[in-house]
């Protein structure tokens, strides 16, 4: 399937944190990096709105206040939907939640966005639904409820599955990359600066991408490193990548005046 068109009126981007982890350490994130390195590494947690005029696309889910208690070591913030009302966004009128994969924190609160189609990879709810979903670490990664929900959502007609690259809307598309998990996408949003890509877990951090080095948690280490090329090619200027869980995305793009240290504009 061809990338998607560039046809469409200019969105505004934002990132939104919604949670933090300050117990995170360097060894977790990087591949192949020493076990033994408790050097600190917090991280945080973003979903992520492109809004024009017409239309907005919700990017991700996060996780909920419920799921950082059970996993202990996330400090909730607000509900990204508190935040996105306060962007203007009503989370009941979305109209397309594109999830970048379904690990458990991009799809907890996909009930709150009850009349968006949603936009996953084939692949990706594939491999949860398949034979593999029970091994190894991959039950942690992923929370079963937000699986059973979206299979539920696809009997009722509301699930999009692409297979590869798909357009959401004009000026908005999905790009299968893969690596970190068999289906992960990124998202190509058409902005007024140019074309940005939400990179999702493509790149956790800036230092995975610009340093070329991949995350610790990987499905298919080649796929990782076309993912970071595949992200450099569609965005039109590094400084309009954004990472998918880096602190440095408040540091790099400006506050949105009153949500400081919750939602920053990226174009």
């Amino acid at each position: 399937m061809p990338p998607a068109a560039d046809e469409g009126p200019p969105y505004e981007l934002y990132a939104i944190r919604y949670a933090h982890r300050d117990v995170s350490v360097r060894g977790e994130h990087f591949y192949g990096h020493d076990p033994g390195c408790q050097d600190p590494c917090p991280i945080d947690y973003y979903v992520w709105a492109a809004v024009s005029e017409s239309d907005v696309v919700v990017v991700d889910a996060g996780f909920t206040e419920e799921t950082a208690e059970r996993r202990g070591d996330r400090h909730y913030l607000r509900s990204p939907v508190e935040t996105l009302a306060a962007l203007g966004v009503d989370a009941g009128r979305v109209g397309h939640l594109v999830l970048s994969h379904l690990h458990y924190d991009h799809t907890g609160h996909m009930a709150d966005f009850p009349a968006a189609r949603i936009v996953v990879q084939r692949a990706e709810l594939a491999f949860w639904t398949g034979p593999h979903a029970h091994r190894g670490k991959h039950p942690h990664l992923a929370n079963p409820d937000d699986v059973a929900f979206l299979v539920r959502e696809n009997f009722a007609g509301r699930v999009t599955q692409p297979d590869g690259d798909h357009e959401v809307l004009p000026g908005v598309g999905v790009h299968h990359v893969g690596g970190h998990t068999p289906g992960l996408q990124v998202v190509r949003v058409r902005t007024a600066a140019g074309h940005a890509v939400v990179a999702s877990d493509a790149s956790h951090f800036y230092a995975n991408i610009e340093g070329d080095r991949p995350y610790g948690i990987v499905t298919c280490l080649p796929a990782m490193y076309d993912a970071f090329d595949r992200v450099r090619a569609l965005a039109d200027s590094a400084e309009l990548i954004v990472a998918g869980h880096d602190p440095l995305v408040l540091d790099r793009y400006p506050a949105v005046p009153g949500l400081e240290g919750y939602a920053v504009r990226v174009a």
